[in-house]
């Protein structure tokens, strides 16, 4: 391709990011929110409202213009947390974790809140970025003092300290343990934006959610405490089946077991 030509397609390649970016941050309200169809007959789905595009680096005319460089990946035994490509910053910046997992296994969680405390079993075995993520931000209280700002019928969502749903820890990973997934009671699972924009917003399945698309990494269950929840269910929310539980629900702190 010619020199001037080039310089076309590249300045052609910025302005279409840019506009992509625009369209995330306009739509940033909506963030990792529970989305419900009107209609009986359409789908239910939960995740984020948003544009994605592939996440670059480089200069002006460096990586971040060739549309022939590959999107990064994990290295094998390794996770891969990224900068969000809608440029979202963290709410609380406590770094990203660590690349390697620190779970194989399953691993206990305590959730102190001020509806009472829930204990969490995390599946480092079939989602381990995602517990490793959820450890990282636990571990760095991330989620004390945050608020669980979304009811709907059939889950009750947590982990954005903002409380309006637009809010995320600074990075993004991909989706696990997802083929095959069943929303059933008891379920833990991310909300995203779609593939590869986990963040630290997660739902607690109360009522089974069959219609519900595979396309939510599932990470634990909970494994006492679900009462709690289906008492602040109860109470509906403010609007009704979708917004602010009645009963606040704050997360005090979230503690990983030591032993794993």
């Amino acid at each position: 391709m010619a020199g001037k030509d080039r310089k076309k397609e590249l300045a052609r390649q910025r302005y279409e990011r840019q506009q992509a970016h625009r369209a995330a941050e306009e739509a940033a309200a909506k963030r990792r929110s529970v989305i419900g169809a009107a209609v009986a007959t359409a789908v239910v789905v939960l995740g984020v409202a948003g544009a994605a595009y592939a996440i670059t680096k480089g200069g002006e005319d460096g990586p971040e213009d060739d549309p022939t460089v590959a999107a990064p990946t994990a290295k094998p035994g390794e996770c891969l947390y990224t900068e969000p490509a809608s440029g979202e910053k963290a709410v609380k910046d406590v770094g990203m974790p660590p690349a390697k997992p620190a779970y194989d296994k399953d691993v206990k969680a305590t959730v102190k809140t001020s509806a009472g405390e829930l204990t969490f079993t995390l599946d480092g075995k079939k989602a381990p970025c995602t517990v490793n993520s959820f450890a990282h931000l636990a571990k760095e209280k991330y989620f004390d003092g945050t608020e669980c700002h979304r009811l709907t019928d059939n889950v009750l969502q947590c982990g954005d300290p903002t409380a309006k749903g637009s809010g995320g820890p600074g990075y993004e990973f991909a989706n696990e343990n997802t083929e095959g997934a069943q929303y059933k009671k008891g379920v833990l699972a991310m909300a995203n934006a779609g593939p590869g924009t986990n963040g630290s917003q997660f739902f607690i399945v109360y009522k089974d959610w069959d219609d519900l698309p595979a396309d939510y990494s599932i990470f634990g269950t909970v494994s006492s405490g679900l009462d709690k929840v289906e008492a602040v269910a109860k109470a509906g929310s403010e609007p009704p089946n979708d917004g602010a539980p009645k009963k606040k629900v704050d997360i005090d702190s979230i503690s990983i077991a030591k032993n794993g």
